[in-house]
């Protein structure tokens, strides 16, 4: 008897184990497809690029539309290729204000990652270089499960509430086909499960919205700066494999949120 309701304990014990375990997997909302072929790459800031964007807002003028909220993601890219905020197609953030004005990670770190080759570097911090023609490659044999980039926060940053995620290495066709790109990044908050990421396979930016993260209490700005630091850790469940190369590739992963405007 003690035997069965030993066991029928251990049922429980491991079923509520699992329950415990489970984590949300969330969708991305996608960007336009990225390219950088010679042609983009001369467009940006052209004549051509400043025309397209002054019969967009007039189009946007007549139809009565405010917002970024309103645009396409072919609006969107027409004013990729205009915005005067940023010095070349390659910057992620422009210098107006964004969430970085008043935050941002103190350190990225990684598990592992691959070894310059020439002028290329794969060093974690290209991860948040906000820059779309660096990339972090794992350095590890096979596909890089279980590998990670680790990104520390001061406890007074600013909170977060979205993560964007720029898959592969998206500097060229070549290079984002031929290396891995992540399919199931899984989310840790100071080490503990959170949420996985499902990524698209696909060229472009994916953005999760997710609750606030980090110290919600700002009110005594002495006792925020006293806090301990925090980390965000994406760890590689699973992958799409490159054509070429097992070597898998983030290009980037930033951040936006609250506490700053």
């Amino acid at each position: 008897m003690k035997q069965i309701i030993a066991t029928i304990f251990l049922v429980f014990f491991e079923i509520g184990f699992i329950k415990s375990q489970d984590i949300p997997i969330l969708e991305p909302v996608l960007g336009f497809e990225l390219d950088f072929n010679n042609e983009s790459v001369s467009k940006f800031q052209s004549d051509a690029a400043f025309k397209d964007c002054r019969e967009l807002f007039k189009k946007i003028d007549r139809e009565g539309r405010s917002g970024t909220n309103d645009y396409t993601l072919e609006e969107q890219k027409i004013l990729f290729y205009c915005d005067e905020t940023k010095d070349n197609i390659w910057q992620i953030e422009g210098s107006g204000c964004s969430w970085y004005c008043g935050g941002g990670p103190k350190e990225v770190s990684a598990s592992s990652y691959l070894k310059s080759q020439g002028t290329n570097s794969y060093d974690p911090k290209n991860a948040h270089d906000l820059n779309y023609k660096n990339a972090w490659i794992e350095g590890v044999d096979g596909y890089g499960i279980g590998e990670y980039l680790l990104y520390t926060f001061e406890g007074a940053s600013p909170r977060i509430n979205e993560i964007i995620v720029i898959n592969g290495y998206v500097k060229s066709k070549a290079a984002w086909e031929n290396n891995s790109r992540v399919k199931k990044l899984k989310v840790y908050i100071d080490n503990k499960p959170y949420a996985i990421l499902s990524l698209k396979d696909m060229r472009c930016s994916q953005s999760f919205k997710i609750e606030p993260i980090g110290n919600s209490n700002r009110t005594d700005i002495d006792a925020l700066k006293m806090k301990p630091d925090w980390t965000l850790k994406f760890e590689i469940l699973e992958v799409y494999e490159g054509l070429k190369y097992d070597d898998v590739a983030i290009s980037e992963i930033y951040f936006s949120g609250l506490d700053v405007h």
